[in-house]
């Protein structure tokens, strides 16, 4: 089975029936957006300034390949510049991190800051990896200390260079060409709005938008400008023929179908390029994508991030973290474990039902923090300020998250992970799940011991309004997972649990 981003179809006038799939969404987060929008609007408007189409044109090729190749260059550079031979080791090395950077994650409309922070994270995961790999393997033994020295203290500044002389020269280099591609779009609504929005706020995708046709009456129309509008479908073939527009958009709901292929009909004619993007989703989309069975298009509305390749870089991930925390906290999790025994009667450990991946119940292991053990099947009370169940010892661990650490034998097991969303009780689920849309949806994957909600400081609070926060960080971390989120999530945990103060 065949998997491909999610897509706006593209419909080519010279072979339409082999349709095309080319990315809308970009493989860009996906935040939820007010109630009554339509899924597909809140997808579009999640990032209104990313490409429209990553790796289907020249700056996406940029975005996708320039990380990479400037880490594996950046070696090679280094070892001529210190008078190191380009020997079998290093070439092998440089490819590595070119496999372990490709593809890459910095987008050419990212601000700044955003695109400073992705070049770090990405420098740091490659140097992380390639160490784990000379100290299992020592295959760069013969590579001189000094020449990798250099190279991992230079490579963040040298992505961050490197990303911002490519935004430079690629603006010059579009300016000089003048060419642009000439774009209209079928339908004024939100879906039609949004793909205006983001082609007109993307300076890299060379495209000049002349506006909307549609056949509703003009007081049933989203609010544009009176010259955006171009006519009706009727007039829409004359109008491409004669102004030569390259490209076509189709924002149509899938109820108009037969009106969709009288306009393709009309365009038989004409030499534009058609994408279809439909509003045909009408719930939130969790890594949606065209994929194929058997040669058959079908639609993943939803889905977990982990699945193929990342499903092991994933569960690679959480192996070697676990095991070295494990090793690293040994001698706390002895020392906690009698602080609790000898403070108040009862276990130093125990379980509570929680659920877990696809929303099967799990045990997860926590020290024991208060006078009660309550398995959060039945009933569920959440802790609130001067509780009077949380024993001393608990408050210091509640305070720090120490009773959270035997949550490390379940990643190990495999029931949990090290990022994902915060496991609640049986009950608590079963509450909110009435009360939140799509709150289920969190169970896509496993739960984490730490995740976007808590770096964000969303932890604690049972009521609705904070609840759904969460959810909806639970939600963005199911779109937009990456390697470097992951590492970025937990390099951000430590500061947030050393001044987390919802925390009792």
């Amino acid at each position: 089975m065949s998997t491909r981003p999610l897509v706006a179809s593209s419909i080519d006038n010279n072979a339409h029936d082999s349709a095309r799939e080319n990315t809308v969404a970009g493989g860009r987060a996906l935040r939820p957006g007010p109630g009554e929008e339509t899924a597909t609007a809140r997808l579009l408007a999640a990032n209104p300034g990313a490409p429209l189409r990553r790796g289907m044109t020249f700056p996406g090729a940029i975005e996708t390949l320039l990380d990479p190749v400037l880490i594996m260059v950046w070696l090679m550079a280094m070892a001529m510049y210190l008078g190191e031979p380009l020997d079998a080791r290093l070439l092998v090395a440089s490819l590595l991190a070119f496999t372990l950077a490709f593809p890459g994650h910095v987008n050419l409309t990212d601000p700044v800051p955003a695109a400073a922070r992705k070049s770090v994270v990405t420098a740091a995961t490659v140097l992380a990896a390639l160490s784990l790999f000379d100290y299992a393997s020592a295959w760069l033994a013969a590579v001189p200390r000094y020449t990798l020295f250099a190279w991992y203290v230079a490579l963040p500044g040298v992505l961050v260079a490197g990303n911002l002389a490519a935004r430079v020269a690629l603006r010059r280099a579009m300016g000089r060409s003048g060419a642009q591609e000439i774009v209209v779009v079928c339908g004024v609504n939100d879906i039609g709005m949004g793909l205006v929005q983001r082609l007109r706020a993307n300076p890299y995708f060379g495209v000049r938008v002349l506006g909307f046709f549609d056949d509703r009456a003009r007081d049933r129309l989203s609010p544009i400008e009176e010259n955006q509008y171009l006519g009706g479908f009727a007039q829409l073939s004359d109008f491409v023929r004669a102004n030569g527009v390259d490209r076509i958009y189709l924002a149509l709901p899938m109820a108009t179908q037969p009106r969709i292929v009288k306009i393709l009909e009309d365009l038989k004619d004409t030499t534009a390029s058609i994408y279809f993007a439909p509003d045909i989703f009408v719930t939130d989309l969790i890594n949606g994508r065209i994929s194929s069975v058997e040669g058959m298009p079908v639609v993943t509305v939803r889905e977990s991030p982990f699945f193929g390749v990342n499903s092991l870089v994933k569960r690679t991930e959480d192996i070697i973290l676990s095991a070295i925390a494990l090793l690293l906290f040994s001698p706390v999790f002895l020392v906690v474990g009698l602080a609790v025994r000898i403070d108040s009667p009862g276990p130093a450990f125990f379980r509570q039902r929680r659920y877990g991946l696809d929303g099967r119940e799990i045990a997860v292991y926590k020290f024991r923090t208060m006078t009660v053990v309550e398995d959060g099947a039945a009933a569920f009370t959440a802790a609130r300020r001067n509780d009077q169940r949380i024993t001393r010892v608990g408050h210091v661990l509640r305070r720090y998250s120490l009773d959270e650490l035997p949550q490390l034998f379940n990643v190990l097991q495999g029931r949990m992970s090290m990022v994902g969303p915060r496991p609640h009780p049986v009950a608590m689920n079963e509450q909110f799940r009435k009360l939140i849309p799509g709150y289920m949806l969190r169970h896509k994957v496993k739960p984490g011991i730490t995740g976007l909600a808590q770096v964000r400081g969303q932890r604690g609070g049972d009521d609705v309004d904070s609840m759904r926060a969460r959810i909806n960080s639970d939600l963005e971390y199911l779109r937009s997972w990456t390697l470097g989120l992951d590492i970025a999530i937990l390099l951000r945990t430590l500061p947030v649990l050393m001044g987390d103060k919802q925390a009792y």
